[in-house]
């Protein structure tokens, strides 16, 4: 008997891994489910945080009539994906764990314990596609539906992993994934769509962030070093933030907005600046670490490509070439507006995904950032 390929589907609970888990049912493949929990932290004897994900995605599998595997990836994820992130809040950077849960849990573990299941292939419900390079190598392309793309979130991923990854979505808009759900009857049909990090939830980022982190208050401060405010800990603050800031009327203010320009860890003191399009909110030349090529093949130096700092930010031309052993300078065309430490910088060609890595710090080609003044004494 003609063996029958063995799919296992990474199920979430929401509507897009269901609607590949239909998908590839329709097209003959023996598809079971696999729902991974990666975060217990905030269970309780009597309430599970996942719990509603959960029988979310054990509804679906009954429609489907398909087999649902529970794992448990949590200490896992602490181990690879948190601790990180963690670290990086202490040093300052903003990180993208979302990014980090990808290439550690969702196609590592996950891809291991499925083949333990006798997976041939496994698949999710990311808005992303495949392409064949030669020599059997396979390409990372943009998913059809550019605001829902997820190749950014996936630039970390490597040969090994993409070769038994399928991708369902890849070809369609997220109203047609939607309208095949419906039409299908499935449960998770009309759910919202789940945003931001999955262990924080709706809490406040901040709150969140005070269970693991010690917070230091400081002072806020102009480039010219006047103090304007007081900061409840630098790790809460990120580049180009306008909300939170509690910077009211200033005498030496032009009334305009206040945004973060800057974090000095030496000194505790956050930079302060008016007006969304104040100068030191810009920079056209960055550095990056830990660079990833998904071919394996790191491209031309001098290469022109495109480039996003943040997700779904349009595409960016640039240039890009090594500097030193595992650093890179990428050099916009056109200043780049909060180029954030610790959030990664991924590099197109095309409708290819070449990979990426983690900015490390910017700079302004011709115009260095002004230095500031040490920081005066937080008011009492």
């Amino acid at each position: 008997m003609k063996h029958k390929t063995r799919v296992i589907v990474g199920l979430s609970g929401g509507v897009d891994s269901s609607v590949a888990a239909l998908l590839l049912l329709e097209k003959g493949y023996d598809v079971q489910g696999m729902f991974m929990k990666n975060w217990e932290q905030d269970d309780t004897d009597t309430q599970c945080a996942a719990a509603a994900d959960l029988d979310d995605a054990r509804l679906v599998c009954d429609q489907l009539e398909i087999p649902l595997h529970k794992v448990n990836f949590s200490d896992r994820y602490w181990d690879r994906v948190f601790s990180h992130f963690l670290d990086e809040f202490r040093a300052g950077r903003t990180p993208n764990p979302d990014i980090l849960c990808n290439s550690e849990i969702k196609f590592r573990a996950f891809l291991d314990h499925a083949r333990s299941l006798g997976a041939d292939l496994i698949a999710t419900g990311h808005y992303a596609r495949r392409g064949a390079l030669p020599g059997g190598r396979i390409q990372l392309l943009r998913g059809v539906d550019i605001q829902k793309d997820q190749s950014y979130f996936l630039h970390g991923l490597s040969q090994e992993q993409l070769l038994p990854v399928c991708f369902p979505l890849g070809e369609m808009k997220k109203p047609k994934v939607r309208e095949r759900a419906r039409a299908a009857g499935l449960h998770t049909a009309d759910r919202k769509d789940s945003t931001g990090i999955c262990f924080i939830g709706e809490r406040r980022f901040s709150e969140f962030l005070k269970r693991y982190l010690p917070t230091q208050p400081g002072p806020m401060v102009t480039p010219s070093g006047i103090q304007v405010g007081v900061h409840q800990g630098l790790i809460f603050y990120t580049l180009g933030q306008r909300q939170g800031l509690g910077i009211g009327g200033q005498a030496n203010g032009d009334g305009r907005a206040w945004f973060v320009a800057d974090k000095q860890m030496q000194n505790n003191s956050l930079i302060v600046v008016q007006g969304g399009n104040h100068p030191l909110l810009y920079r056209d030349t960055l550095s990056a670490r830990h660079l990833h090529w998904v071919s394996g093949v790191a491209p031309t130096a001098g290469l022109r490509l495109t480039a996003r700092i943040r997700y779904r930010q349009p595409d960016q031309p640039c240039q890009i070439r090594p500097d030193g052993q595992d650093s890179w300078l990428v050099e916009f065309d056109q200043a780049q507006r909060a180029v954030t430490p610790g959030q990664s910088v991924v590099f197109y060609d095309g409708e290819v995904c070449l990979g990426g890595g983690v900015i490390e710090t910017s700079w302004n080609r011709e115009i260095q950032p002004v230095a500031t003044r040490p920081a005066p004494a937080v008011n009492a």
